[in-house]
């Protein structure tokens, strides 16, 4: 049913990128991309695309994962066209989308929708921006995301 996903966060350099890591590698028959709501370029005038935060790629490493290169993309009514299913990390993401792009609401989903929120809500939990923080910070933000990861997989 979901074959084609695409994951969404704001820079499309830590937390985007490490969850379409990891869903190519526990769902290999599956199309998985990621894109940025505020995605940024190399330069001025050079379409190249940021790679992924090193500090996010380096705590995947202690954590047994290899990456391929990877290219921030911003996120775009083209790209939302061709997937049956966007994971974003934060209801603010999921906000954005309805208001910006209405036809994707529906196949919006928190990428931590099957884990459980504090207090039990079962609205599942959002994954904090790691960026600029602490290796501790990371740690715990690819804890949440490999952990959501193999919630999908077991749904997909």
């Amino acid at each position: 049913m979901f074959n084609r996903i695409l994951v969404v966060c704001l820079g499309n350099i830590c937390r985007s990128p490490t969850a379409k890591f990891i869903l190519q590698q526990t769902l290999p028959d599956k199309q998985i991309d990621s894109a940025g709501i505020t995605a940024m370029v190399e330069k001025e005038g050079d379409r190249k695309g940021w790679d992924m935060d090193a500090k996010a790629r380096d705590i995947a490493a202690k954590n047994g994962h290899q990456f391929d290169v990877h290219e921030a993309q911003q996120l775009t009514r083209e790209l939302i066209s061709n997937y049956d299913l966007i994971l974003v990390m934060e209801n603010e993401h999921r906000s954005h989308i309805a208001k910006r792009y209405p036809e994707a609401h529906a196949k919006t989903m928190l990428l931590g929708h099957w884990l459980d929120a504090q207090g039990g809500t079962g609205k599942g939990k959002e994954i904090p921006d790691p960026y600029r923080r602490s290796d501790d910070v990371y740690q715990h933000v690819f804890e949440l995301i490999e952990k959501s990861c193999n919630e999908w997989k077991t749904r997909l």
